[in-house]
């Protein structure tokens, strides 16, 4: 009996470790598409074996702070973020010609998107990830470098070794908002 615990014990700490971890939200940023409370499973193999995409939402520590954030991925890397009034632009640039296109948002059920911190442009480094709050008017993240005094240095981004992993599931979400 305890070589079986110890056996299952050792499984669903290799689970935990390396393959998925649950987390809590906390927080308002990602509402409507996950509110306060909502139990998540977070994927950790994707993010290390596979490219991750815009739109998809990731659990990440940004650098200075030390509590697991939740956001969506706006901006990939070599890509330029334009926040406007009511949008989100993406721009990247080819054969020195600027190309920039609408980001839709069909994930939001209200698009209200302001600027933070007096900058609306944000160029996206190598080995980086521009993210956004899908509740944008109480959305810590990369527009004002999650909150952090980061007039020091130019990145506002997540780079890719402080990813924990993509969210995977949703355990018990609220059935009264569907």
């Amino acid at each position: 009996m305890i070589s079986f615990l110890i056996f299952v014990g050792g499984i669903v700490l290799f689970i935990r470790f390396f393959i998925a971890n649950p987390y809590t939200v906390v927080g308002a940023s990602m509402a409507p598409t996950f509110i306060e409370n909502d139990f998540i499973i977070v994927d950790k193999i994707t993010p290390r074996f596979s490219h991750l995409q815009r739109g998809d939402i990731i659990v990440f520590v940004p650098p200075g702070k030390t509590i697991p954030y939740i956001k969506r991925i706006i901006g990939l890397p070599g890509e330029t973020v334009k926040i406007k009034r009511t949008t989100v632009e993406i721009c990247t640039t080819e054969n020195n010609i600027e190309q920039c296109n609408t980001l839709p948002e069909t994930y939001l059920s209200w698009v209200k998107t302001e600027a933070r911190c007096g900058i609306d442009e944000f160029k996206v480094n190598t080995g980086w990830l521009f993210v956004m709050g899908d509740n944008r008017w109480f959305s810590t993240d990369s527009r004002c470098c999650f909150g952090l005094d980061c007039y020091e240095w130019s990145s506002y981004e997540v780079p890719f070794d402080h990813i924990i992993g993509k969210v995977y599931l949703r355990f018990f979400p609220d059935f009264s908002v569907f």
